[in-house]
């Protein structure tokens, strides 16, 4: 095989092993159309600190970006839980008191994102659910049919948020819309986008879509 060849082959081998490219036969194009717009409008300091931009993200899903029809989602939150949801986006945004972080997003790749995040603590959500004793686990659930797990505790403690907002903008559809999960000190690909059903679980073992795939459950950095 030539240089070049080689060169190709372990392009493609990396791709393919990258914790943060959902899709292992394919790496689709980064299309930025839809988010360039925001650049001009978007927070770009907080706090004394420069914060990275909506476009420096790179594009990591199952089946390339979610584009999710507002009027017509609904959150549902079931499991072990008293009382069930179905949420639409408007209630969640304006009934659920909103809170803002600055996080920075690390992916197995190598590249990181610093981001202030505007959304709602899952937790609050949860205890309007009312969640059963006996839960330990919370199992998210996106539009593409990606899902990952965090334990209970780490939701509640930490404070974790669903975000529907990112740098004072609306998350655009190729970054999450209408819910992207905010991971504190977890990999990028416990960063579950597009989230459409969250379930409270006593199964601490539930393995999502990479961990099945032999990337650690906790997803600690």
């Amino acid at each position: 095989m030539n240089p070049s060849g080689i060169i190709g082959l372990i392009l493609i081998l990396t791709t393919l092993l990258s914790g943060c490219v959902f899709n292992p036969e394919l790496l689709p194009e980064r299309d930025d159309a839809n988010v360039t717009a925001l650049t001009s409008v978007e927070i770009r300091e907080y706090q004394g600190e420069r914060l990275s931009s909506i476009t420096d993200f790179r594009e990591n899903s199952l089946d390339g970006p979610q584009y999710i029809n507002q009027s017509a989602y609904l959150l549902e939150i079931k499991g072990l839980v008293s009382h069930p949801l179905l949420l639409p986006y408007e209630e969640v945004i304006t009934e659920y008191p909103p809170f803002k972080k600055k996080v920075t997003l690390f992916c197995v790749e190598g590249w990181e994102v610093t981001i202030l995040w505007e959304g709602v603590r899952v937790k609050d959500l949860l205890n309007e659910a009312g969640v059963n004793p006996a839960a330990n686990t919370v199992i998210f659930y996106a539009a593409d049919g990606y899902s990952t797990s965090l334990p209970l505790d780490y939701i509640e403690d930490r404070d974790i948020l669903l975000a529907y907002s990112m740098n004072g903008v609306t998350l655009p559809a190729e970054r999450g819309f209408p819910f992207q999960l905010v991971g504190e000190d977890r990999w990028g690909y416990k960063w579950i986008k597009w989230v459409t059903r969250i379930e409270v679980s006593d199964d601490p073992s539930y393995r999502g879509y990479w961990e099945k795939r032999g990337f650690s459950q906790s997803g600690e950095r």
